[in-house]
Order: C-alpha cells, then structure tokens, then sequence
C-alpha cells in the first residue's frame, strides 16, 4: 500500500510506500520511504490517492509492480 506522488508518465505512476522502524539504539519510531514504478492498466489513478500493488513480470529497467485497486481516493480541499 502506497501513496500515488507522480502521474506524469504514460501507464506509469510513482507510488511512495512508508513504513515505521524502530531505531535500534534510541527505539524511537522512524519513518523510511520507498518509491515504486507501478504499472496502470485498467484502474486509474490519481495524485494522492492510496493504492495497493502487486508484483509482476519484469516491464522495463526499473518497472516490476502493477496498481492492481485503489484503496482510497484523494480530496480535494478549496
């Protein structure tokens, strides 16, 4: 599950996926990100939404996840 940061390619989105880590010395919770190319196929995206992807097939040099639903959908505020 991740948060969609990017729309600007062609059936390609980036998706940013946080997760809490505790720190080994002072074991406080640290916040590490991620960010995947995620294929689009047949649900469409947009910026902010939170979407869930899956492991595919080899696309291209750095493409190997696919949006497979969108969880939540961004809001508009003003």
């Amino acid at each position: 599950m991740g948060e969609v940061v990017s729309t600007k390619m062609d059936k390609t989105v980036t998706v940013k996926v946080t997760r809490k880590v505790r720190h080994p010395l002072y074991k406080k919770f640290v916040k590490h990100y991620k960010k995947y190319l995620s294929h689009v196929t047949s649900v469409e995206p947009s910026l902010g939404d939170i979407v869930k992807i899956s492991s595919i097939h080899p696309i291209s040099k750095l493409k190997r996840w696919q949006v497979s639903e969108i969880i939540r959908k961004s809001e508009k505020i003003g």
